[in-house]
Formats: structure tokens, C-alpha cells, sequence
């Protein structure tokens, strides 16, 4: 992922409810929302190139999402990003457990952000700078960079959220269109990630279009007290033209 709003015990019905895009290089291979051949227990998209994903459900409606941290200057090499979202998702660990034990070889992968949640806690890890918490109840953002870091689009995405909630609408046409959102801000107010100004500007709506580069998929999660739920997903290619479409209930 490259953008996403989650609500942690936030919610009256809803234990958890995550919305996202993936941004990402168009030729890149993916398969698109599924249960995973080798993995069934495992509902997401997948990357085809690292046999990774970038947020899915497994068995227990424990959910995974991972982000990269965006630093030109930081390495780039070692393990897939997507195994992150993967292994929690294949296993059974609880999600404290899972993070205490990734955190001891978090600093082999390139910069990244990652939330694993299950039946009782949320938790994030990340090693770019190296940390990891428990999170409280209530709505929290990422983006590339920092844990609930005040970038515009992390912020209109949470605001948008957190509108959801007080609204008690069940639609989730809101959340899809806060996805799609292509507002850009004023330079001022962008983050300085030592990528330069015009470059900036592209990244800095939730939803990118481009030629070779962009948004690849919207993801919305929800999962209730009782462990019940559904992840959907929208598709886009180049420039945005939407592709395909799908869901899934647990």
C-alpha cells in the first residue's frame, strides 16, 4: 500500500475497518483479489514478481498491510516488502507475537511500515526509523512515511473515514470516493522526502494517474466483533481506467 485509513474498535458494528490504495508500476505483475491457491486461508491481491501482497485476511480475520517508506537515499535491497503481509497472514501467531518476533530482523528489509491486527490488538512495526507499539482504539493513517504522519492526503483520508463513522451510513460509496479523491494540495503544504518538488506534486493526491506508474488498487477491509467480514477491491490500469472488480466474505 501507498495510502490508508484504519479504524481500530472505532466503530459501533465494526472491529476494524481499513481503506487503501496501491500505487505501484502498471507492468508490474499482480493477481487480483482472491483466495490464494497455496495459502487458502489467505484473501488479498498478490505480486506475482515476490509471491507477496500488500494487505489481505487470514484465518481468524487477522488482517496484515504494509507500506514502503519513501527515502531515495536509504537501500533498497533485501527481502520482499509483500513477504511482510504474507507470512502473518499464512500463519497463527497473534499479531504481538508476530511483531515481537519480525522486529528482530525487521532491519534486513528495506524502509517499511506494516499493521497486523487479530481478534485483540493492533500493532505496528516499523524500521525506518525503527519502531514498534500497540495502537489504541480510534483512527490512525499512513502513507510513505511516519505512523499518523500530518500529510495531506493521510489526513483527508482519515478525516473522510472518521466521516463515514459519525454518518452511520452502511454505503461504502464514500470510502470508495474518498479513495478516488484527486485533490492536490498546495506546495506548502507537502512533505519534503528528498524526491524534489514535481514529484511531490504527482504522489500527492490519494489517487495517481499515470502512464507507467499509479494507483493499481483500492482496497476496503471490514471485519466485525464475531470475527465476520469482507475485503472489496477495485483494479485500475494506466491513467486510471478502471479493470475489474471483486469481493470477498469471511
Amino acid at each position: 500500500m501507498c495510502l490508508l485509513a484504519l479504524a481500530w474498535l472505532h466503530h459501533p458494528h465494526w472491529r476494524l475497518v481499513m481503506a487503501g490504495n496501491r500505487d505501484e508500476f502498471h507492468a508490474r505483475p499482480t493477481a487480483p483479489l482472491s483466495r490464494w491457491a497455496d495459502a487458502p486461508q489467505v484473501m488479498g491481491g498478490r505480486d506475482l514478481r515476490s509471491g507477496g501482497g500488500w494487505t489481505g485476511v487470514g484465518a481468524g480475520a487477522r488482517m496484515a498491510v504494509v507500506t514502503n517508506v519513501r527515502d531515495p537515499l536509504a537501500s533498497q535491497a533485501g527481502p520482499s516488502r509483500g513477504a511482510l503481509v504474507a507470512d502473518y497472514l499464512r500463519g497463527s501467531a497473534a499479531a504481538a507475537v508476530h511483531a515481537d518476533r519480525l522486529s528482530r530482523v525487521a532491519a534486513t528489509y528495506a524502509p517499511f511500515n506494516l499493521l497486523l491486527a487479530d481478534a485483540q490488538a493492533l500493532h505496528f512495526l516499523g524500521n525506518h526509523p525503527a519502531e514498534q507499539q500497540q495502537l489504541a482504539p480510534g483512527i490512525h493513517g499512513l502513507s510513505n512515511g511516519a505512523l499518523d504522519a500530518p500529510w495531506p492526503k493521510t489526513r483527508r483520508l482519515m478525516d473522510a473515514l472518521g466521516t463515514w463513522i459519525d454518518t452511520g451510513t452502511s454505503s461504502l460509496e464514500p470510502l470508495w470516493t474518498a479513495l478516488a479523491d484527486e485533490h492536490r494540495p498546495a506546495d506548502a503544504d507537502l512533505p519534503d522526502t528528498g524526491i524534489g518538488l514535481e514529484r511531490e506534486r504527482w504522489l500527492s493526491p490519494a489517487f495517481i494517474r499515470g502512464d507507467d506508474y499509479g494507483t493499481r488498487a483500492s482496497t476496503l477491509i471490514l471485519i466485525d466483533h464475531d470475527g465476520r467480514g469482507a475485503i472489496h477491491e477495485r483494479r485500475f490500469g494506466p491513467q486510471g481506467a478502471a479493470t475489474g472488480s471483486g469481493h470477498l466474505h469471511f
